[in-house]
């Protein structure tokens, strides 16, 4: 995939920013640059390649500081959710009530 200057003023423009032309022609080529590389992993056959919790997985074993996944609270009993609700500004029939901001 390559960019063009067009691509680039549009990107400019979305994001409202304001380049300057030598801005735009050093933009281009970083971008067409990243994509190169992007292109270039996409590429790599990566199947059979377990993921890697960490890139330092690759140097060293590496302990998950993860907690295990297991159900800490009992649900269904309407206290819990009572008791959340208790500091929202608005609550009707257990459903938070937000201002309308869409018209």
């Amino acid at each position: 995939m390559s960019l063009t200057p067009d691509d680039v003023s549009r990107i400019a423009h979305l994001a409202r920013l304001e380049l300057t032309d030598a801005e735009r022609a050093a933009m281009l080529g970083q971008l067409n640059d990243f994509f190169h590389i992007v292109e270039r992993m996409g590429a790599v056959d990566t199947r059979g390649v377990e993921p890697l919790y960490t890139p330092l997985a690759a140097l060293h074993e590496v302990a998950s500081r993860l907690r295990e996944d297991v159900v800490t609270e009992v649900v269904g009993t309407g206290q819990e959710r009572a008791r959340h609700q208790a500091s929202a500004p608005a609550v009707q029939d257990g459903l938070y009530l937000v201002p309308k901001v869409i018209e």
